[in-house]
């Protein structure tokens, strides 16, 4: 997930223009090279998605490819490609029975209200947390809403070119 230095994931209006932002260079940062993102993205088996951020993804353009998508919605949605399936279930079913069998690497890409469901069922293993160079002041927050007090370990920080920073956190229970 992606937020502002303030933690929002999203303006009012659920756009994120401001991701697109063009801030100062961090000398001491890193870069990451189209092959390399293209590497890392092969390493993610499933991404789970809730209709919010499924229709964002539509709008914006696929981005998923042919990856396996599962949007959790109980909405009629259209189908944006033969590799995504819709599921209106309990969430630990979901990947108990149906995700862990079959992947390894699963990514859940938001929205806030599933992220937060997931994290109150213990059903987050690791927590990426990247971090924008702005200050949105209003919005979506990541974590709004009641979530337990919860120490995580942190595993790894990188610093990019482009002021982002990025935080690895492993659970607890990991």
């Amino acid at each position: 997930m992606v937020a502002s230095l303030d933690g929002f994931i999203a303006k009012n209006d659920n756009t994120v223009s401001w991701l697109d932002g063009n801030g100062a260079v961090y000398e001491a940062g890193v870069s990451v090279s189209p092959e390399e993102a293209a590497a890392f993205v092969k390493t993610i088996d499933c991404y789970v998605l809730g209709s919010r951020t499924y229709e964002h993804a539509m709008e914006l353009g696929w981005p998923y490819g042919d990856t396996p998508v599962v949007v959790v919605t109980s909405r009629e949605l259209p189908q944006a490609t033969s590799a995504v399936q819709f599921y209106s279930g309990d969430l630990r079913t979901l990947v108990d029975m149906e995700l862990a069998p079959r992947y390894r690497n699963i990514w859940l890409v938001g929205g806030a209200m599933l992220c937060r469901h997931f994290l109150s069922l213990g059903l987050v293993d690791e927590i990426k947390l990247t971090v924008a160079p702005v200050l949105l002041g209003e919005g979506l927050r990541l974590f709004n809403g009641s979530i337990a007090e919860e120490t995580w370990n942190l595993k790894n920080v990188v610093a990019y070119k482009n002021g982002f920073v990025e935080l690895s956190y492993s659970s607890p229970a990991s």
